[in-house]
């Protein structure tokens, strides 16, 4: 055989060529699929939400009426998750209370990696007085008492937020704001330390000989190779957050009474735990679920990204 031809055929041509990236990406997602306990918290997240978009509609009941008759009824056919004191459906009002809780956890995680990812990207880059500021700044943010102060902070401005914007945006702005202001310190490290390591690398180099910006260099050729971690912070500050608003709408702090949170439910259900347990335990076990099922995807993702763990 001549020595010049290849030893295994050449693949079919007439298949589509894998890029690099696309095999990166399909190798991400196998190592996560062999990850059970990921896997399952995936299905888990995914039946919540859709449950919870799109359960109003398969299930339209209200969940502004009030009836005394059926006050702290338990669970039954016509209640499946029985009712709360002023005789309101207790699975309706999960299932809406759901929707503003996930997108108040989902909002905060939004600002806290924005506000991470900059602060990060900018200490990292740019390095000397400006990293050394930016840390102690961080390093500040760490030490403050996060529960505490959140409470202050929504205690001391929830009027006047509500005056500017109304009771219920007003309080979402605020209290998404707080916690993903309080949050985002994890994310500036992680993103700091990957800059850190990229910024003298050769094609970081290469890309400053030929002109780029510092701009163009951060946004373009050295945060697309530090999303990994960032990936997986966001999926634990969304769980975080999440917490974090049931504990200010459980403490009185929240949302106004008319909004169901699932927060705000186990609120109203202190001082019926004895005589009337059901309406604990179901918005508390649709939090559980929640947050165990997130921190479960975010282990599957950072196994997955990390190269040294191999599940095939």
């Amino acid at each position: 055989m001549d020595k010049n031809q290849p030893e295994y055929p050449p693949s079919n041509p007439m298949e589509p060529a894998i890029s690099e990236p696309q095999a990166g990406q399909r190798n991400i997602w196998q190592r996560f699929r062999c990850n059970r306990t990921a896997l399952l918290g995936l299905m888990v997240l995914g039946l919540i939400g859709l449950s919870v978009w799109v359960g109003p509609w398969v299930y339209p009941v209200s969940i502004t009426e009030i009836d005394f008759a059926q006050a702290a009824a338990p669970p039954s056919w016509a209640h499946p998750f029985g009712t709360n004191d002023l005789g309101q459906d207790q699975l309706a009002r999960v299932l809406a209370g759901g929707r503003i809780s996930l997108t108040v956890g989902i909002a905060a995680m939004l600002v806290a990696i924005a506000l991470g990812v900059l602060v990060g990207a900018i200490a990292g880059f740019y390095g000397g007085l400006v990293d050394a500021g930016l840390m102690r700044l961080t390093d500040v943010f760490l030490s403050l008492p996060q529960l505490p102060l959140l409470l202050l902070v929504v205690y001391l401005f929830r009027d006047a937020v509500r005056a500017v914007a109304g009771a219920e945006l007003g309080i979402f702005l605020l209290v998404v704001g707080v916690i993903g202001g309080l949050n985002w310190m994890s994310v500036a490290r992680l993103v700091r330390a990957g800059f850190l390591s990229l910024r003298e690398r050769d094609f970081v180099t290469a890309a400053r000989a030929l002109g780029a910006s510092p701009r163009r260099l951060i946004w373009s050729h050295i945060l697309p190779n530090v999303l990994s971690p960032v990936i997986v912070a966001a999926t634990l500050a969304i769980a975080n957050a999440i917490i974090t608003e049931s504990t200010l709408s459980f403490l009185g702090l929240g949302f106004p009474p008319d909004v169901p949170t699932w927060g705000r439910m186990l609120f109203d259900a202190y001082n019926r735990i004895e005589t009337a347990p059901h309406m604990a335990i179901f918005p508390g076990l649709i939090i559980f679920l929640t947050v165990l099922s997130i921190n479960y995807v975010g282990d599957g993702l950072q196994d997955a990204f990390n190269p040294q763990n191999h599940y095939l």
